[in-house]
This record gives structure tokens, C-alpha cells and sequence, in this order.
């Protein structure tokens, strides 16, 4: 088991800096909006994890690496002390891109020593690394959403990489159709032992009416119709607040997309490229999916339905959605066939806790469960999750206007 465990926190660790392996040294410290962490700070703050929570209480005479690493890589933890404000990530020019893969070699070191240790088998140190290995892979994601908006809003739109350029592709979307979900109480949330985030739990039923749901997401070409058709400036598809924030920041189109010599085109990982029509709109807010959805007569899944209607229409195995066509492995390209796990998917849901949901005690107890307000539910996983984090269960969430994350959405009606 040690070695299990072992081989997992090199496999994951080595990941991440593979992720970063592409970029430049002044791409690591670039910091273009709040919701935008440098990939130096990504680095340094999944390494203080392990630091923090594992070396710190359980290795016996533990040499910290730098006194002041808790203050610049602490994220949102109050409980651990005091920290660098999020806005201000991108001002670390120091501690240097160097010293923080420095930061990296000297935490590995130690982090197999425990994990080989006799305190290594306990149960607590093993569901904190594990806890760990999880939350880095998370930051494997975002680290591509983070490395896309960097150079994404390079004016040079520099390529991320060339090793895996998307050709022109006269593939054609399968057709729209829609699935029927019958009325029933349905179970929700996640069963067995695997693992899981704790605001998967706990398992609970709900009772759901009639309703379909479309067999793929909506593409580029159909997103278009809905630009032509003057949606951006048709008030009555929109939510006060998604109205609000079009006319404030003059939204027009989804994030990435430019309009070059009278053609639309979108910015990729492989750099500047002409929309692919038929792939699946991606990088929108909550706001733009919920307007489509009204010019279209429908709305949004909620998560519930969503969850019921992946367990019927994909396959399903050890709670995970295994979907044969789901693109692997991660970060070739944003495009991709239209099934659950090629993009994030909005749902019309609020994140807000299940039934007893109780967040752990300590300073992980605040990895979920205070952020429960103001944030709605994304379900299924992109290209850019970790193979090993697709569930049916699992529950992203961000605010709705943010559109940097690898998302879009399907549709749904009520019978």
C-alpha cells in the first residue's frame, strides 16, 4: 500500500510541472485578473499543502524550507494564518520561478520519506494525502485555465504548444435530440468508498418531474444563431444581474472569441484559430447559457436531473462516468465530441450543501463548505480533469459570470 501510495504522489507531482513545462519563465509570475493565479503561485501552493498539513504535524523534526513560504502560499485557510491577498499573487516576483521548483524538490524529499515511514500507514496521514494528491489535481486544471487566459490575453496570442494543433475538420455535430427522463425519486450523491469531496455528501433523495435533456452540448454554430439574432442586446432572455453585468462589461460574444477581417476567430492552446462551428460553445457564463436557454424556449438542467440523466444515458461504473468518447489526455484542445467530460456543464442549480452535510473538523473544513453562497453548479469534467476525477457526483461550482474555466452547457425542458 505504501508503494501505492508513493508512485500516486510522483505521478501527480510530476504532472503538474509537466502542465508547465511549455512555458517561459516570465509566464510563471502573470497575474491579468483576480481569478487568474500565476503558475509559479500554483506550484508553491500545492507544494505548502503538503508542508502545511502532512510534513509540519506528522514528520518529526521537519526542516522548514522557508519561514515566510506559509504567508505567500496560503490560500483561503484563516485557520493556518495570515496570507498574501489573492490580488496580489502576481506581484511575488520573488521567491524566484527557481527557488519555488527548489521549494518543490525539498518538500518531495521529505513527503516520501513520510509516506515510507511507519507514521506513513496511519489512517489520518493517509486520507490528508490523499486529500492532497486531489487537490493538486485540481490545480492541474486550473493551471490550464489560468496558462489559457495568460497568454490568451497576450496581444501576440502566443501558442501554449503546437504539439497537438487541431486540423480543419468538416466533422459534422450529431444531431440535436433529446432524451427522456421519467418522474421518480431519485437517489443523489455519492454511495460507496471512494473517494470523495465532502460536499458530495451525503446521500440523500429527491423527487424529480418529467423532463428531456439534449443528447450533446450546444455547438458554436447554434451559440452564433443566438449572436445574430441579437441576443446580447434582447433584455427579456436575461437574468437582472446577467443584464446587468452585459451592458457593464459590453460582452458581445464568449471569451476568446475575436472578430478578424469580418471572420470570427478564437483564441486555442495552439494559439489564434477559426471557430470550429460544429465543436461545443466553451468559456461562457452561467448568465449566457440561461439567456440562450430562454431564446430557445428551454432552460437549464438542474444538477439533480443532470446526475439522474448521466447515470442513464452514459455508463456507468464504480460511480464514475466512463463515457468511451471523452477526450484523453487533457490539454490537446478545448474542442471535442459532445459528451459528458469534454466540458463543464451548467447546471440551474445553486451550491448549496446536501441534507447533513457536515464539513470536516480542522482547517480542512473549509476546502467546501463556506463557499456555499453565490455560486452555481457545474457537473461532468473537461478535457483538462484528471482522468481519476470524473464522477457523476462530483460538484465544481463557480460564481456565473466567470468564463475562463473549460465549460458549456446543454439543454433541458420540463414535460
Amino acid at each position: 500500500m505504501q508503494d501505492h501510495f508513493l508512485n500516486r504522489y510522483r505521478t501527480v507531482r510530476s504532472r503538474t510541472e509537466q502542465i508547465c513545462k511549455p512555458l517561459k519563465t516570465e509566464d510563471y509570475v502573470v497575474q491579468p485578473i483576480v481569478d487568474v493565479s500565476p503558475p509559479k503561485w500554483h506550484l508553491g501552493h500545492t507544494t505548502w499543502f503538503y508542508e502545511n498539513f502532512l510534513l509540519v504535524p506528522f514528520l518529526e523534526g521537519y526542516p522548514l524550507f522557508h519561514s515566510e513560504f506559509n504567508y505567500v502560499f496560503n490560500s483561503y485557510y484563516e485557520s493556518v494564518g495570515a496570507r498574501v491577498l489573492r490580488t496580489d499573487r502576481g506581484n511575488l516576483s520573488r521567491p524566484t520561478t527557481e527557488e519555488v521548483y527548489q521549494y518543490r524538490a525539498h518538500v518531495n524529499e521529505y513527503m516520501e520519506e513520510l509516506i515510507q515511514s511507519e507514521i506513513g500507514v496511519h489512517e489520518n496521514v493517509r486520507f490528508i494525502l490523499e486529500m492532497g494528491l486531489n487537490h493538486e489535481q485540481q490545480h492541474q486544471e486550473l493551471l490550464q485555465y489560468d496558462i489559457k487566459y495568460i497568454l490568451g490575453n497576450n496581444p501576440l496570442f502566443p501558442a501554449y504548444s503546437t504539439m497537438n494543433k487541431k486540423a480543419d475538420s468538416n466533422e459534422k455535430a450529431t444531431a440535436l435530440t433529446f432524451e427522456s427522463i421519467q418522474e421518480g425519486v431519485y437517489t443523489i450523491g455519492h454511495q460507496g468508498d471512494g473517494f470523495h469531496f465532502d460536499n458530495e455528501k451525503g446521500e440523500h433523495k429527491v423527487y424529480l418531474n418529467p423532463f428531456e435533456i439534449s443528447n450533446r452540448l450546444v455547438t458554436n454554430q447554434e451559440y452564433l444563431e443566438f449572436m445574430n439574432a441579437e441576443g446580447y442586446s434582447s433584455f427579456q432572455f436575461w437574468l437582472a444581474e446577467g443584464w446587468d453585468w452585459v451592458k457593464m462589461n459590453q460582452i458581445n460574444a464568449p471569451e476568446y472569441w475575436h472578430k478578424i477581417d469580418g471572420q470570427w476567430m478564437n483564441y486555442t492552446l495552439s494559439g489564434i484559430q477559426p471557430i470550429e462551428m460544429e465543436a461545443p460553445v466553451s468559456h461562457i457564463s452561467f448568465f449566457e447559457a440561461d439567456a440562450y436557454a430562454r431564446w430557445k424556449g428551454m432552460r437549464l438542467p438542474t444538477e439533480f436531473e443532470w446526475e439522474v440523466a448521466a447515470s442513464q444515458m452514459g455508463k456507468v461504473k464504480d460511480n464514475c462516468f466512463v463515457e468511451g468518447n471523452r477526450l484523453t489526455p487533457a490539454i490537446q484542445s478545448e474542442e471535442g465530441p459532445h459528451y459528458f467530460g469534454t466540458l463543464w456543464e451548467w447546471t440551474s442549480s445553486a451550491y448549496r450543501p446536501y441534507p447533513n452535510y457536515t464539513p470536516p473538523e480542522g482547517a480542512l473544513g473549509e476546502y467546501n463548505g463556506k463557499f456555499m453562497i453565490n455560486q452555481m453548479v457545474l457537473r461532468g469534467g473537461s478535457i483538462a480533469t484528471p482522468s481519476d476525477h470524473f464522477r457523476i457526483t462530483y460538484r465544481n461550482f463557480f460564481h456565473p459570470n466567470l468564463r475562463w474555466l473549460f465549460n458549456g452547457f446543454r439543454l433541458a425542458k420540463s414535460l
